[in-house]
């Protein structure tokens, strides 16, 4: 079976400025991948060239199709949501619907109803008079209810307060993921899906600095909360982080000497955010927090 997304030295080139830098992926079909990485990483180029807006050098496969030739026939497999929902201004509720129906002939309508039934947002309502952050339910609403083998989300619940974030994530794993289709996520809440997540993908400067699957990352990398008579030895097994929360010194390792580590003190798996900042971010000397 082909992977959703297959690319080979993939890259894009804006003037003298690389946007995406050789990059090599292939991600198979029933995984959600987490795209994460700063402003200005090439994550929004990704997502360009994958949803074949824009071009690109080497190779990029999309459900077995060209992007940058096949568009039009891959996206009818192929749902995406923005980091700005962009919905007509004049148009009620309802045409909305209505029209998503005639166009797509996988929108479910049944669907969309039963999604916006968990909502304040009535059909007869013009989408001018909603809130960001009904207009942000009411495209997640209409995406969701068409049966697409690939939905790319970029920071879909940008404008929701933190209930509709986690009703939103929780619709979205029992409701519409199953192992034919693949979700990509890019968000900068990282915390929030962390516990959907089966792949993960740091993004930087145009590279993938990190490209493995969740139970890859968890075997991979360790963190040391160091008891405080153990700092310098836990240092010289070479950590490759180090931070202070609360005047415990927490030390980053990657496949590490577990054996070792445990008898400095209490070893836990890092979060996404956490490693986030210590992969992603400048190198700095280890020293002793002020």
């Amino acid at each position: 079976m082909k992977p959703t997304i297959y690319a080979e030295q993939l890259t894009r080139r804006y003037g003298s400025t690389i946007a995406l830098d050789h990059v090599d992926v292939s991600i198979p079909s029933g995984r959600i991948v987490g795209l994460i990485g700063p402003n200005g990483a090439g994550k929004t180029t990704a997502l360009k060239a994958i949803l074949g807006l824009t071009r690109f050098e080497g190779t990029l496969e999309v459900l077995g199709l060209d992007p940058s030739k096949d568009r039009d026939e891959l996206m009818q497999d192929v749902c995406f949501i923005a980091d700005v929902a962009v919905l007509p201004r004049w148009a009620r509720v309802w045409q909305i619907i209505e029209l998503t129906e005639k166009l797509h002939p996988r929108f479910s309508r049944e669907h969309c109803m039963k999604y916006l039934a968990r909502t304040k947002i009535r059909q007869s309502a013009k989408v001018r008079t909603l809130s960001k952050g009904m207009v942000v339910q009411l495209h997640l609403a209409l995406v969701m209810a068409i049966d697409a083998k690939l939905l790319v989300l970029d920071e879909p619940t940008l404008g929701l307060d933190i209930l509709f974030r986690k009703q939103f994530y929780s619709s979205l794993l029992n409701e519409y993921f199953d192992e034919q289709r693949t979700i990509l996520i890019t968000t900068h809440q990282v915390e929030e899906v962390e516990h959907i997540l089966t792949d993960l993908i740091f993004i930087k400067d145009g590279k993938f600095i990190v490209n493995s699957t969740m139970d890859e990352i968890y075997d991979r990398y360790t963190e040391l909360m160091v008891a405080p008579d153990a700092i310098e030895e836990a240092r010289g097994l070479e950590p490759i982080h180090e931070r202070v929360l609360f005047g415990r010194h927490i030390l980053l390792f990657e496949d590490a000497d577990i054996d070792a580590l445990q008898t400095l003190g209490e070893l836990h798996k890092p979060n996404i955010a956490d490693l986030f900042v210590a992969l992603m971010g400048e190198h700095q000397p280890t020293q002793e927090a002020a």
